[in-house]
């Protein structure tokens, strides 16, 4: 069966077909790099990190781009409430990035270009428009004349007579540039040096590139003149991503990309997120418990603080409610992958408790081998290459997810896995042998693992890890088992009971037989 996905420019799902064999370019709009990173964010990276990670689980080489917006209004923005600089801001978010994103375990680019880094590159496709008719200078400005580009509104669907204000992306400078524009639908490729504000030499005096221009040069210069899949949050299509390919494809004469992919918004309690509202909510916030169940009454962020509530060395400004518990990354992770990447998603309460408890299940059946490998004689370090998967089910997940990445039928698979894991580990515990073979457990747990992890559900050490509770080895854990034992013996109960409480305290549950040996797990 062929790989489908959703083409936005087509409007239809078609088989998937690479410019070179075995091999993908793919250019993923990045943020802009002015404030903490929010819950939509975790959706688009979370969804295109899924479709590279499933494209190289088919075998293709994939090179992954993604750039980093570092000059724009809201950066400069941030720069004079902060009394920092343009560079500083930037520095400072793009870590931030990274941090938020590393903790969801999103893989990182192939390359991460600037804009800043890439001014030739910009004005060289500036001055190419220029000369082939499509752009013209005005007052220190230079404007794509959108009418000179037949093609203009084939991505968005929409009507060049109904195009006005918003073409440049950026509404507050409309009412500036209307008066330099032949237009009202042209938008600006350069913009003249304001003061105070960082800019370049160019042959049209000093300034800085437009938002568009930007996208347009660094998918050039990384990936070349026309790319597999060029991807970003739906509500990119118009303008940036129409504009793009204006841009692009009136320089080259050539397509831009050949599948152009959207995600779909989030809402939260079904309305869109806002700082308005109230109800924005960052990664941070959201990993860290710094934001409020009662999603209809976060107070603003702080300047310069999270982009959700403001969060003190106490937790949550809320006063009068509870700070909600911390949310695992890879819940967080399961959240977005529940639904189809272009069904819109609502952040609720009982969804995030909903992708919680399936977490606990995944959980569990991912933590399968390392806590119950050894009883059944495995050798954990050795079973990805002794021990196949089971062809079936794998089956069933590449038909999911080659219909157009479809992810809520791909972790159908995954959970009927984890469950019968998850039922096998509780027989195993309170039985101490199951019935269901070692060796088709282990197919099962490896089956698991790996399609799991073709979805970027990975159990991780730093929080997930149950190797060794509070430092206590198994040798140490039969030691005290033996003590209570011996404790019992000589009708010392108080004192059983504490070495039982103490064991439960570092994670070790107890189980009595009836034959009086106690068997023990790791909670």
């Amino acid at each position: 069966m062929p790989l489908t996905l959703y083409n936005s420019l087509t409007r239809r799902e078609s088989p998937f077909e690479p410019l070179e064999p075995g091999k993908v370019r793919m250019y993923c709009c990045g943020v802009t790099v002015y404030d903490y990173c929010h819950v939509g964010h975790a959706r688009a990276y979370i969804v295109w990190d899924m479709v590279r990670r499933y494209l190289m689980w088919r075998g293709y080489d994939v090179r992954y781009v993604q750039n980093f917006t570092d000059i724009d209004d809201k950066i400069l923005n941030r720069a004079r409430e902060t009394n920092s600089t343009m560079e500083a801001v930037a520095e400072r978010f793009i870590d931030e990035y990274f941090a938020d994103m590393d903790k969801l375990n999103i893989l990182r680019a192939d390359e991460y270009p600037r804009a800043t880094h890439t001014i030739d590159g910009i004005k060289r496709l500036i001055h190419e428009l220029e000369n082939k008719g499509y752009a013209y200078a005005s007052g220190g400005d230079v404007y794509y004349n959108v009418r000179q580009f037949a093609d203009y509104g084939k991505l968005s669907g929409r009507k060049l007579e109904e195009m006005q204000a918003g073409a440049s992306g950026r509404l507050e400078t409309e009412e500036i540039e209307s008066q330099k524009k032949q237009d009202s639908s042209d938008f600006a490729l350069w913009k003249s040096a304001k003061p105070g504000e960082p800019a370049w030499d160019s042959s049209w005096g000093k300034g800085r590139p437009g938002w568009h221009i930007e996208c347009s040069a660094m998918v050039r210069d990384c990936l070349g003149e026309t790319i597999d899949i060029h991807c970003g949050g739906s509500d990119l299509t118009f303008p940036h991503h129409e504009n793009e390919i204006a841009q692009s494809e009136a320089a080259t004469g050539k397509s831009l990309a050949n599948y152009w992919m959207h995600n779909a918004f989030v809402t939260v309690n079904g309305k869109k997120m806002s700082k308005s509202l109230h109800n924005f909510i960052t990664i941070r916030d959201l990993l860290e418990g710094n934001w409020s169940g009662d999603l209809e009454s976060n107070p603003p962020a702080a300047q310069g603080g999270h982009g959700g509530t403001a969060p003190t060395q106490g937790g949550s400004k809320n006063e009068g409610s509870e700070k909600s518990k911390a949310v695992e990354p890879m819940a967080v992770r399961l959240f977005v992958l529940m639904a189809q990447y272009r069904s819109q998603i609502d952040f609720t309460e009982e969804a995030i408790a909903s992708a919680r408890n399936g977490w606990h299940t995944l959980k569990e059946g991912l933590l399968f081998g390392s806590q119950h490998g050894s009883k059944l004689g495995w050798d954990v370090e050795k079973i990805d290459k002794l021990t196949g998967e089971d062809n079936t089910l794998v089956q069933q997940f590449q038909a999911a997810m080659d219909n157009d990445f479809n992810t809520p039928g791909a972790l159908t698979v995954l959970f009927e896995l984890a469950k019968e894991l998850g039922k096998e580990g509780n027989v195993l515990v309170h039985q101490g042998k199951t019935e269901t073979s070692p060796e088709l457990l282990q197919k099962k747990w490896v089956t698991l693992v790996s399609l799991a992890g073709v979805l970027g559900l990975e159990v991780q050490p730093e929080s997930d890890s149950n190797d060794a509770v509070d430092g206590l080895s198994d040798g140490e854990i039969e030691e005290m088992i033996q003590q209570r034992k011996d404790a019992r013996k000589a009708r010392n109960f108080a004192e059983g009971d504490r070495i039982r409480n103490e064991l439960k305290d570092r994670g070790i549950t107890l189980i009595d037989q009836k034959d009086g040996t106690t068997i023990w797990h790791r909670s």
